[in-house]
């Protein structure tokens, strides 16, 4: 798959890459449609009983995407949190096991977990340079997304975003993100910033943007984080509060036909 994810970045025509938490929804999203998967932190943990932001452990996040990547014949990129160190160093060890196993690429923020801290843009612009150093060493094609998480954790603005996100494309990354800016104005300027491809997330108030609005504005690719785990959650909290306050079942007949999930599965 050497340079197939890469090409489906394109700015002002972005693909939706489909986060999956499991090997079933993975299958799922593929016959559905989706042209490449990305692991979720977030949806990852919640199978696990835990919480988002730091509690999963390399090995963990390696093993789930090996079974992801099994699932399917599509790419599969990693959400690989701050690259599981603080260091460089770790940061380049990450990329080369996630390209061993047969990863995509993967994302690697500038938040010193668990803690929402950001940090130093100096340091964190070298985690970026050693990871994208490693990347150019691996043997096949390994998209590096960038990820300046300050805004989404209120450690800094946009301003210093931007300045950050420009650093990472001179540090070589592929590809960067700035999750959830405060307007579809901020998410304006920070395409208009790069020359690189330009990850939105479809979450939040940016769940009511169509891709042809992320289109016009240079958006390159349209990630889906934990939303579409949550969606499913809902469905699981709604169903269980009617059934167990309420001793009601209807909701169980909006199930999918097991002929239809089924037939993902084969």
């Amino acid at each position: 798959m050497s340079g197939r994810f890469r090409d489906l970045h394109q700015r002002g025509n972005p693909f939706i890459l489909a986060n999956a938490w499991d090997a079933g929804s993975a299958k799922m999203l593929a016959g559905l449609g989706a042209q490449a998967i990305a692991t979720s932190s977030g949806a990852h943990a919640f199978t696990q009983g835990r919480a988002d932001m730091g509690t999963l452990t390399r090995d963990e996040a390696l093993s789930h995407a090996q079974d992801l990547i099994a699932a399917v014949d599509i790419p599969v990129s990693g959400d690989f949190e701050n690259g599981f160190g603080d260091d460089p160093d770790t940061c380049a060890e990450t990329v080369r096991m996630a390209g061993e196993i047969g990863l995509a690429g993967i994302s690697i923020e500038d938040t010193a977990l668990p803690a929402d801290t950001a940090y130093a843009f100096d340091h964190a612009v070298e985690r970026i340079r050693a990871a994208a150093l490693a990347a150019r060493a691996l043997s096949g094609d390994f998209v590096l997304v960038a990820r300046a998480d300050g805004v989404l954790n209120a450690q800094y603005g946009i301003e210093e975003a931007i300045r950050r996100i420009q650093a990472y494309e001179a540090a070589g990354a592929d590809c960067v993100y700035i999750p959830m800016p405060a307007s579809m104005e901020d998410l304006a300027r920070i395409c208009a910033a790069t020359t690189l491809p330009v990850n939105a997330l479809a979450a939040g108030p940016f769940a009511k943007v169509s891709r042809a609005q992320f289109a016009k504005i240079g958006v390159a690719r349209i990630s889906l984080g934990a939303a579409l785990a949550r969606v499913t959650h809902r469905v699981i909290h709604d169903t269980a509060k009617a059934m167990f306050e309420n001793g009601d079942f209807t909701p169980l007949t909006n199930a999918l036909p097991a002929s239809v999930t089924d037939g993902f599965l084969d």
